[in-house]
């Protein structure tokens, strides 16, 4: 068993963290500035558009895709590394690199189910960082942790040359984005199907078709989630697109939904494993700069437990997300389950402990702007819902387990 990263690995891991040093870390500030003078609160501060222009020119571009027709063609456990370093930065440095949410699953979706036809229409200017995108699967009506809910319909024109598409979705991550051209729509195209997991399709609905209303934009704890384009409510009130946007085949969408949300899964903990290191140097800088009762935060008991309880589980959940990594490069996603399950569930839950344990300590600052964490903390508990929330995958998790003694 080898526990060190290979060549490539470290090359990148050190091209990665000299561009966190260098750029990402001091756009931080700037970002937040800019975004305070632009005329809508979702347009692109133009600092985000240096990061990724300087990132393409580094050759930080496309890391997470492992197709090299497409991507870097790095492996998953090559990847691992690099994610965790953006996790640091969360609102920008995985925009800066071409690798944010919800872009990456679309983008892996497209490559491995879209027509040729579809590829250059919405694959290559993603790619390119032309546009963004927006997945739209999660309803208000119904319980959207059983996809099988859904109740968007996709129906079939008179004539076949069209699909007319109907339904009101919210928490669309990226559509409040104006650089958002496309939609990844989910809805059913046979709801009296005997088959629940056949009833769905995934269809491509452009931002600009008529009938589509973004009505909202849906805050996170009172936050307006720049880092994936902004949630939105959206509505399609009988929208009419070309029977060729179907992606796919009619019935295919609820495979396609989970082949696009497992590598998306050990994506956010990657990330969760690089917010974790941020809270703690945050953390360890706070100890040994503040005094209370007499002496210094790091000789306070408390404090010391924190950090020491903070890095063991860091260390745990990385090697976790490693395995999980290792598994999807050699076994594929079905042969890792139980680890991608695992690590979503241990590692938001987790990394929210350490973060909450560093608001603590910087007291009223936890919870303000002047620091990260407050951010850190709304994206680090979100994620206990996001692709699925904690315990439809303990129950899933509970099954497998269950089965081997049935």
């Amino acid at each position: 068993m080898d526990f060190a990263y290979d060549a490539r690995t470290e090359e990148l891991r050190g091209k990665l963290l000299a561009f966190m040093d260098e750029h990402v870390y001091p756009a931080e500030t700037v970002a937040h500035e800019q975004r305070a003078l632009l005329a809508s609160p979702w347009d692109t501060p133009a600092v985000v558009e240096e990061l990724k222009a300087e990132a393409r020119r580094q050759g930080l571009w496309n890391l997470f895709l492992p197709d090299a027709e497409y991507g870097a063609g790095l492996t998953n456990l090559q990847y691992a590394p690099l994610a965790e370093i953006t996790g640091r930065s969360p609102h920008l440095a995985p925009t800066a690199l071409n690798c944010a949410a919800p872009d990456t699953g679309n983008m892996e979706l497209l490559s491995q189910f879209a027509t040729d036809e579809q590829k250059k229409q919405w694959l290559e200017p993603l790619l390119a960082g032309e546009i963004r995108s927006a997945f739209a699967m999660t309803e208000p009506e119904v319980a959207s942790s059983d996809a099988t809910n859904i109740e968007t319909r996709i129906e079939r024109s008179a004539d076949g040359s069209e699909y007319v598409v109907t339904g009101r979705k919210w928490y669309i991550s990226g559509a409040m984005n104006p650089d958002c051209k496309i939609f990844i729509v989910m809805g059913k195209t046979d709801p009296d199907g005997d088959d629940v997991r056949r009833q769905q399709s995934m269809i491509l609905v452009p931002r600009d078709t008529p009938g589509v209303e973004i009505r909202r934009a849906m805050q996170v704890y009172g936050y307006e989630d720049h880092s994936h384009g902004g949630h939105a409510e959206v509505v399609l009130d009988g929208v009419r697109v070309p029977a060729a946007n179907l992606v796919g085949e009619e019935g295919g969408g609820f495979a396609i939904a989970q082949a696009r949300l497992g590598p998306g899964r050990i994506h956010h903990c990657m990330r969760l494993i690089g917010m974790a290191e941020r809270a703690i140097e945050l953390m360890c800088r706070r100890a040994v700069t503040r005094t209370a009762f007499g002496k210094p935060l790091a000789r306070q008991g408390v404090v010391q437990n924190w950090i020491a309880d903070a890095r063991v589980t860091v260390e745990q959940l990385r090697l976790l997300v490693l395995k999980t990594a290792w598994l999807m490069d050699t076994v594929g996603n079905r042969g890792a389950h139980t680890e991608i399950q695992s690590i979503k569930i241990a590692t938001p839950r987790a990394v929210l402990d350490i973060i909450d344990n560093a608001v603590q300590l910087y007291g009223a600052g936890g919870v303000s702007q002047d620091f990260p964490l407050a951010e850190l903390w709304a994206s680090a508990r979100t994620l206990r819902l996001a692709d699925g929330p904690d315990e439809v995958h303990q129950r899933s998790l509970a099954r497998r387990e269950l089965k081997k003694y049935a």
